[in-house]
């Protein structure tokens, strides 16, 4: 135990040192949206660094008649030391538009939120021409035409007489993780003007928005609205733990309408806030899953030092004492025990009256049978006496007592007798015949059994 209090304890020290750098900040929506009217927009939490501003980025089809594109790309900033933004929303109802907040730091920062839905304004008025299209200052291209492709080389291009200054190009995924798009070194193309090639590490499947700006702003030049594909032949060796997607949960903005009807998506924390969850989850979970190791590692090292000093001991079931004192002596009934042949006082009898060989038909020797009589095996500590006693040994420091002469009992002997190779058959004599025949069973003798009287 005190091994994984001494591992937990510097993990402990440095989560508690990397959390307070871990400051996040998001922002909600507090107004409902309605055409024409003022939007306001709070920042939350205390982890950004003014200047703040928010980018209000029209999404999906406009739903005036012909289609007619009224909306623009808003780029507002904040007032200096200010975390409340209040400004007219030139939108028309039932649109929809996507909110980004960035601070001092970097784009993006506050989070993104999903789409939201314009309602309609509580009075009559107008803030735009339904029948006009606007149009950027400048306009890009996506070459391939109109596509992102997962890890795949995309180049970006526009027309350098129309810009001022060094255009610029954010990535916003609703929902998710917006970022500035990496600009490489500039090329000219004949047909297509001046650009950059661009491999955007976004997964397939995520809806992408791709704005561009120049010193007039962010988006003057529009956007294009995307979803990242997979390709033909399928590249993940750009992607990594780092790589913009959608995030899980609730997105940045709080509480706001996301279709014509009013129903509104639970808000929260934006991107910071989510990244400050994961990283929160993450430190937790590996101090709880480092602590689990190392509690399991201790206690197998424990048991297993248990197991080692628990010596194994046999059992033997045919000693009948526990005599702990003599462990390096044989059991006594392992003792070896030489055969010996009996003396010529030993008792001996033979089968047919002696040990004489005997021959079958053919003059061939048969087996003999010797009957003889010793001692039991084995006598306690020693050898069986043949025809005695058994005698104890008297110098032993096993102390154990010494048995009573074991009985004497019968032993045959059979001693076997090469026959010698058989007869060869006469010239003019055929080989004869075996016959076997089964047992007669003569010497068993039915029993009647007796009636009762």
């Amino acid at each position: 135990m005190v091994m994984a209090i001494i591992g937990v304890v510097p993990i402990l020290a440095l989560s508690s040192t990397l959390l307070p750098l871990v400051k996040a900040y998001s922002f909600n929506i507090q107004s409902t949206p309605r055409q024409c009217q003022n939007l306001t927009v709070t920042i939350t939490g205390d982890g950004g660094q003014a200047p703040y501003r928010l980018l209000i980025i029209p999404f999906g089809p406009s739903p005036l008649p012909n289609n007619t594109e009224v909306r623009r790309i808003q780029d507002i900033a904040f007032g200096a030391g200010q975390t409340t933004l209040s400004f007219q929303l030139r939108y028309p109802e039932n649109s929809q538009f996507v909110a980004v907040v960035s601070d001092a730091s970097g784009f993006g920062t506050g989070g993104t939120s999903v789409a939201a839905t314009v309602l309609a304004a509580d009075g009559a008025g107008s803030c735009f021409d339904a029948s006009t299209n606007v149009s950027p200052d400048f306009v890009f291209s996506i070459e391939p035409p109109n596509q992102i492709v997962q890890c795949a080389a995309t180049r970006i291009w526009w027309d350098n007489s129309t810009v001022q200054g060094v255009p610029s190009f954010l990535g916003i995924i609703p929902g998710g993780q917006s970022f500035s798009v990496p600009q490489g070194s500039l090329s000219n193309v004949p047909s297509q003007g001046t650009g950059f090639s661009w491999t955007p590490s976004v997964r397939a499947g995520t809806t992408l928005i791709i704005a561009g700006g120049d010193n007039r702003g962010a988006g003057s030049a529009g956007s294009s609205l995307n979803t990242v594909s997979a390709g033909i032949n399928p590249n993940n060796d750009c992607l990594n733990g780092n790589s913009p997607s959608s995030t899980p949960g609730s997105p940045a903005g709080g509480s706001y309408p996301t279709n014509t009807s009013g129903a509104q998506v639970g808000g929260g924390g934006g991107g910071g806030s989510s990244n400050t969850g994961a990283i929160v989850g993450g430190v937790v979970g590996g101090v709880v899953a480092l602590a689990a190791l190392i509690l399991a590692l201790f206690f197998f090292r424990r048991r297993s030092q248990n197991k080692k000093s628990t010596k194994e001991r046999p059992v033997d079931l045919l000693q009948d004492d526990d005599d702990t004192g003599h462990r390096g002596e044989l059991p006594q009934y392992y003792q070896p025990e030489p055969y010996m042949m009996p003396e010529p006082s030993a008792r001996v009898s033979t089968d047919a009256g002696s040990i004489a060989a005997q021959t079958d038909d053919r003059g061939r020797p048969l087996s003999g049978v010797t009957s003889t009589s010793r001692s039991g095996t084995p006598d306690l500590l020693g050898f069986g006496a043949i025809g005695g006693a058994a005698t104890s040994t008297s110098g032993s420091s096993s102390g154990r007592k010494s048995g009573m002469p074991r009985p004497l009992r019968a032993v045959n002997i059979v001693q076997h007798e090469d026959a010698g190779p058989s007869d060869a058959p006469k010239a003019d004599e055929d080989e004869p015949e075996t016959i076997e025949l089964p047992p007669a069973y003569t010497n068993i003798r039915s029993e009647t059994p007796t009636r009762p009287a």
